[in-house]
């Protein structure tokens, strides 16, 4: 990762969109539900070769929290890893998915002041051989990130996004605002109102009403792990998305470095459409975005990212944020707390810390677009 000298912000206008060709696109929707994504489409697992001296490549093919993944990686002895993946995938999900009621984070959700995590969602029972490692992991790193973010970011928010109608609950527009009642929400977020205590495998709240949403790092994290279940199998190069979140390892099929494609931020571009390409090695991309998940309610719009410190969704000039880390769930967690922050904050806490880059796309009064990024970005901006 490029070790950032200093906050340097960069702004031009914006090129038109593009189209994609056969990039794999960034783009963030609301977890656990589809939103398009750029997927190579074929069988479910193929084996190719661009040329005689290339590889063999393998590409696999799914569906997991509500949207598509995504997997290539290369290997000509290799077998195929789909059911390894999907059951990988079940796994994650039975854990962190609020869509599943009988997961580990929708029994938390739905118990009152304390729960044990020696739950098994598999049998639905307690079992004291259980782990959750999958539910500790993102609990911990959603704690490290709301730890730095100023209540930009927190996982508590849930009653929030169920009220505005983007969580599990009932999909439904807010026609008219009542403040009061997302005053009495807001006293249920904090992450600092539950406590783990690790001795006793019990996760406690302060108010029965508390519920955790890890949307906001789920996707990235369920992409780690499937890029850790490669790497121990010995592959060295490779690329897994899910729903638009990335990372890749090593070389793609040409040779080359992995192209990834940042979508276009605007209402109505075709899936096909990008603003950038990034050229990216051994490294994480996440992007959050307010532009396609939304709903109108008498010429007002209102998206899905929801403040945790106003209880209201957000609005601002930032269209999107792109984050590079090492790992996805990281990055993953950061983009969202990005769009919160708006431009000028997360630019600002961007470009002091030395282990990530972020690209943002902004809206200008006149409907244009124009790009702010951290001093790292440009050794990875494909089109300049």
């Amino acid at each position: 990762m490029h070790q950032a000298k200093g906050p340097r912000k960069i702004l031009r206008t914006s090129v038109p969109g593009k189209p994609a060709s056969s990039f794999p696109a960034i783009l963030r929707r609301q977890s656990y539900r589809l939103l398009g994504v750029i997927l190579l489409l074929g069988q479910a697992c193929v084996q190719n070769k661009t040329d005689a001296t290339s590889k063999a490549y393998f590409t696999v093919q799914g569906e997991t929290m509500g949207t598509y993944y995504q997997v290539r990686y290369s290997g000509e002895e290799r077998t195929n890893l789909k059911g390894e993946i999907d059951s990988l995938l079940e796994v994650i999900n039975l854990e962190v998915s609020t869509y599943i009621p009988h997961s580990t984070i929708s029994q938390f959700n739905q118990s009152s002041e304390a729960f044990l995590l020696s739950y098994n969602p598999l049998t639905k029972a307690e079992s004291p051989a259980y782990d959750n490692q999958h539910f500790k992991l993102n609990l911990n790193l959603s704690k490290a990130i709301y730890d730095q973010m100023e209540g930009y970011y927190d996982p508590t928010v849930m009653p929030l996004v169920n009220y505005w109608g983007f969580g599990y609950t009932e999909k439904r527009k807010v026609a008219q605002v009542d403040s009061v009642k997302i005053d009495s929400l807001i006293t249920l977020v904090g992450f600092d109102k539950i406590n783990w205590n690790q001795q006793a495998n019990l996760l406690e709240k302060q108010q029965a009403e508390m519920q955790l949403d890890f949307s906001s790092c789920a996707k990235g994290y369920g992409v780690d792990e499937v890029a850790r279940l490669l790497a121990n199998k010995g592959i060295a190069d490779y690329m897994v998305e899910i729903g638009g979140e990335v990372v890749v390892k090593g070389k793609n099929p040409k040779g080359q470095d992995w192209s990834i494609a940042v979508s276009l931020p605007k209402a109505g571009a075709g899936l096909q459409e990008f603003q950038t390409i990034l050229s990216l090695k051994n490294i994480a991309v996440a992007t959050s975005g307010n532009y396609r998940i939304f709903y109108e309610v008498e010429g007002e719009k209102f998206a899905h990212i929801i403040s945790p410190l106003t209880g209201f969704t957000e609005k601002s000039t930032l269209l999107s944020v792109s984050v590079l880390a090492k790992d996805c769930i990281t990055a993953d967690a950061y983009a969202t707390a990005f769009m919160v922050m708006g431009l000028d904050r997360a630019m600002a806490f961007a470009s002091k810390q030395t282990d990530i880059e972020a690209y943002f796309i902004i809206s200008k009064p006149d409907g244009s677009m124009a790009v702010s990024y951290t001093e790292g970005i440009p050794e990875y901006l494909k089109d300049l």
